[in-house]
């Protein structure tokens, strides 16, 4: 019976405990979770076993009830029966076989007077014992919501923890390629490629001047061209001014004009 007691008692402390509460004081809420889980569980099974022995002693009690009843039942036909006999037998004259049957009828009234005493003691003992049954059933059935609201919780904070863990993941990886950071991956990425591209721009710069170098060279040669050309002249006996075209007819020395 202690241990039964026990068991109760775990079944009101388990059922009123305040899992926020618990949670807020516990250093790792996770496994104070796992542990309260299997305690519960335990519980449970335990509570279960002695709920079952409970109501099975509830049901003896109450055929054992039910049988006094019947039994009462039985005794008060029998004794009316005897009695009716006995009025038979006293109408008919027969003093004795009256007498015999009034006697059995006060037997048979002794025992359903006894049947229905241990039917009214069973009685107050019957209406406790459904009373804690009812109970123990209510306290189990509270203790099945609050595991159940612990699998929950458990489960949310694990989830929870999960997503705190993406997210940190997340974030370690957002910051290492921070385009503002000067020495992040992405940030030498682009610093190699405005080099390139300037080292393009240079190329083209170059390649630029050395062709208006090749210009101003056939400039000069072009120069040098004329002035050969002149020299030529001058040595063939030639002028070494340039042909000057004119429109008019064309000028001879000595010419009779007449």
């Amino acid at each position: 019976m202690a241990e039964k007691q026990s068991i109760f008692g775990r079944i009101a402390q388990l059922t009123k405990a305040n899992i926020n509460a618990l949670l807020d004081s516990a250093e790792d809420p996770q496994k104070m979770l796992d542990q309260m889980v299997r305690d519960y569980t335990n519980s449970i099974a335990d509570a279960e076993s002695a709920i079952a022995e409970t109501i099975g002693n509830l049901r003896l009690l109450e055929q054992d009830h039910q049988q006094d009843v019947e039994a009462a039942s039985e005794w008060g036909t029998k004794a009316l029966a005897a009695s009716r006999k006995a009025d038979e037998y006293r109408q008919a004259g027969n003093a004795a076989d009256a007498d015999k049957f009034d006697n059995l009828a006060k037997i048979a009234l002794q025992r359903q007077i006894g049947a229905e005493n241990e039917a009214k003691q069973a009685e107050p003992q019957l209406a406790s014992q459904t009373k804690v049954v009812e109970q123990l059933k209510n306290g189990l059935n509270g203790m099945k919501a609050k595991l159940e609201q612990l699998k929950t919780k458990r489960s949310e904070l694990v989830a929870r923890a999960k997503t705190a863990e993406a997210q940190r993941k997340v974030a370690d990886a957002v910051g290492s390629i921070d385009i503002m950071d000067p020495t992040s991956d992405l940030s030498r990425y682009e610093d190699k490629i405005r080099r390139e591209e300037a080292k393009v721009l240079g190329q083209q710069e170059l390649a630029a001047s050395s062709l208006d170098a090749q210009f101003n060279d056939l400039e000069d040669l072009g120069e040098l061209t004329e002035v050969e050309a002149r020299l030529a002249a001058l040595k063939g006996g030639g002028s070494a001014s340039p042909a000057i075209e004119s429109s008019g007819p064309e000028y001879t020395p000595n010419a009779d004009h007449s």
